[in-house]
């Protein structure tokens, strides 16, 4: 690797898709993640006759340019996405590129930290698949390709379990028989890893502090969702599960169920087991209570006086905080509390809901900082309030980027 070697291709690769981003990690940090990215761009739709690309070249400042048009599969997707960095100046033969960094859902046990991809790496991320198996056969997809177009390059694994890997046995172990927990892998690994290990490190930073000495709950509010406390910059308990369904109501999974529930289905109204997985992970949360999981239709209905929006609400408010304060308990002292991701970031009315009421935890929101939108990390609490409440993006991309430049010039 030559010394200019500075940039890396985040690559998150879909079943049909591929998500991509080029940041230069010699401009990055953390405070000015935008002025180190290049270029950023989607595929979608891959193996349809509709596939579309749409690429931003950020640093030239041009305008996003979009294809359409058949892509067959991932190789031919991430031949075309090639093209379009080299036709701004960025291409993958460039000696300033310095690795590829991918998105890996599970890593198990095993891997802890990101891990520069070889064979052996791949068969254990093969061997994984069984409690990832939409996420983890198109990583695979992902990284095979990449590996061909440049197979002198630095390929790095960065796995949303590895954050929460640090969580005591206490916190990760089922109630279940521990030989057959252990004989099928069956614990808590958690999920949006990368997320939860940037927004808990920025939101120390944001109260002046580092990350050892502050203890935050991350609550992260997508279309999926999840929640952490992180204790002095290590994950001590999450939300999510052997798989992402357990935990908090999100758009379209139900989050913590009566087990019992699925064998009441089985025998009451004789669905299988792939109807019953698609009905938790596909048909419920939000979507399943009310028909919609966009919160911002969800507000809209309730403004009108949809008393069933109403009420898919309030459910997913009182997982909130139920999550809230069980990880109050766990901490013991909380510094702060984090809203991100798309729900988080950007509903107001969310954040204030979770947070009602729970004063005598030391948690308030100041409706006019609440009210404020903005895409840089703030505080929405009063001054008086022991719990700092914040608004804190995250920044999968750039974690793992730094995660990345972080692995390969260490070597």
């Amino acid at each position: 690797m030559t010394a200019n070697a500075t940039r890396v291709l985040v690559l998150n690769s879909g079943s049909s898709s591929v998500k991509y981003q080029l940041l230069d990690m010699g401009k990055a940090t953390d405070g000015d993640s935008v002025g180190a990215r290049l270029a950023v761009g989607l595929v979608e739709r891959i193996g349809e006759a509709t596939s579309r690309l749409a690429h931003t070249p950020l640093a030239a400042g041009g305008a996003t340019r979009e294809t359409t048009g058949p892509i067959a599969d991932h190789q031919a997707a991430l031949k075309a996405v090639a093209d379009e960095l080299a036709a701004d100046g960025l291409g993958l033969d460039s000696p300033e590129l310095a690795a590829i960094g991918h998105r890996v859902v599970h890593g198990g046990l095993k891997f802890t930290a990101p891990t520069v991809i070889d064979e052996a790496v791949l068969k254990e991320i093969e061997r994984l698949v069984p409690v990832a198996p939409l996420h983890n056969p198109a990583n695979i997809i992902g990284i095979r390709t990449a590996q061909a177009l440049r197979p002198d390059l630095p390929q790095v694994a960065v796995f949303d379990t590895a954050f929460h890997t640090t969580m005591p046995e206490s916190a990760a172990r089922y109630a279940i028989d521990v030989e057959t927990a252990d004989a099928h892998r069956i614990r808590r690994y958690g999920f949006h890893g990368t997320s939860h290990a940037y927004v808990s490190r920025r939101t120390a930073e944001l109260l002046g502090k580092a990350p050892e000495d502050v203890n935050v709950i991350v609550l992260h509010l997508g279309n999926g969702a999840s929640a952490s406390a992180v204790r002095g910059g290590r994950c001590v308990d999450t939300s999510m599960g052997l798989t992402p369904l357990e935990g908090l109501v999100m758009g379209t999974r139900s989050g913590d169920i009566d087990p019992a529930v699925t064998f009441h289905l089985k025998r009451v109204a004789g669905m299988s087991a792939d109807e019953i997985d698609e009905l938790l992970n596909k048909k419920s949360g939000l979507l399943g209570l009310c028909g919609d999981n966009d919160m911002r239709e969800i507000r809209r209905r309730i403004d009108e006086g949809d008393e069933r929006a109403a009420l898919a609400f309030d459910i997913y408010i009182h997982r909130l905080k139920k999550y809230l304060g069980a990880y109050t308990a766990v901490l013991c002292k909380v510094d702060a509390v984090a809203f991100t991701a798309g729900v988080g970031e950007n509903a107001a009315p969310v954040r204030a809901a979770a947070v009602a009421g729970l004063e005598e935890m030391g948690m308030a929101v100041d409706a006019s900082l609440n009210a404020v939108r903005s895409d840089e990390p703030r505080l929405i609490s009063p001054d008086y309030a022991r719990v700092a409440v914040a608004v804190v993006p995250t920044d999968e991309e750039l974690e793992i980027a730094r995660q990345t430049y972080a692995l390969v010039t260490a070597v």
